[in-house]
């Protein structure tokens, strides 16, 4: 499965290479996933820390692989076909854990995962105190990863190799890894810590003809260059982890403080999803359907 999906985002990426990347939203379970897909999304990105909040824990790298493939599978399921991005950390522990996961993420059929060179267990990207490891580790769990995908047959899912080295390195350093880790065998780079226009244009410069993914983070203040201009300067992908995500937690805030202050819902009324789309989105009539022509059918 996970090579048809990886051929599906390739297909996405040649596309609009140079024209427009794959906008990817974050999203973290089944119906979040069902509900990017119904506004448009071509591409679903499963983001760790999203998950990780989900299940009420912070970015801090406390879930493990079984936690993370449940809801991934969930996101795969929802997506319908559509490449899922999967956040894979550092791999859950050490080389022989982050084989394991890639085998596990490609069972369940993502397009493409990425890994980093953040210590284990890792921290949000954008909290302070962010550390990586030394390059030659970094380069251990490419060639653990490229090797896991080639023993597969090699068509899927794709590496992106994640460099945090941004914050405690500097931009330079940050490419110099990237180029190192794309010699090693990873298809995509994801430099983390691009947070304005100038840093984004070095990045296209620094890694001329080479896929990018770009963490659009700072997406709700707007980004600093239009989706079209960073498709010319080389982003392939550009992913918006927390997006929904925050606007979900701010409606669901509202929504529990209506009806502990008022007693019902009517102030946050406006603000909610009309059934039809609550139960449409998870197929609810296609399934009743479904039931009612195997019971008729059998009897």
């Amino acid at each position: 499965m996970g090579f048809a999906a990886a051929e599906r985002l390739r297909a996405l990426m040649a596309a609009g290479a140079g024209r427009m990347p794959v906008l990817a939203p974050g999203v973290w379970d089944g119906l979040s996933a069902r509900l990017a897909i119904h506004a448009g999304a071509a591409a679903l990105h499963a983001s760790g820390g999203a998950i990780a909040r989900a299940a009420g824990q912070p970015d801090l790298g406390i879930l493990g692989l079984s936690e993370m493939e449940a809801r991934i599978g969930e996101i795969v399921e929802g997506a319908g076909g559509a490449p899922v991005i999967a956040d894979a950390d550092t791999g859950y522990g050490g080389l022989l854990n982050l084989a394991h996961a890639v085998r596990r993420y490609a069972r369940l059929g993502v397009a493409a995962l990425h890994i980093e060179d953040q210590p284990f267990p890792k921290r949000c990207g954008l909290f302070e105190g962010v550390a990586v490891v030394a390059q030659a580790e970094m380069l251990a769990r490419i060639r653990a990863a490229r090797a896991t995908v080639e023993q597969m047959g090699g068509g899927g899912p794709l590496i992106i190799a994640r460099t945090d080295a941004v914050k405690p390195e500097g931009l330079d350093a940050a490419f110099a890894r990237m180029r190192a880790y794309l010699a090693e065998g990873a298809d995509i780079a994801f430099v983390e810590g691009l947070e304005d226009a100038a840093a984004m244009q070095t990045a296209g410069a620094a890694l001329p003809g080479v896929p990018q993914l770009l963490n659009a983070s700072m997406s709700a203040h707007g980004l600093p260059l239009p989706p079209e201009r960073l498709a010319q300067l080389g982003f392939a992908i550009v992913i918006y982890p927390g997006d929904a995500q925050r606007a979900a937690i701010a409606a669901m805030d509202a929504a529990f403080r209506a009806v502990l202050r008022d007693g019902d819902g009517r102030s946050v009324a406006d603000r909610m999803a009309p059934s039809a789309l609550r139960d449409g989105v998870v197929g609810t009539a296609a399934l009743m359907q479904a039931e009612a022509g195997w019971t008729e059918g059998g009897a």
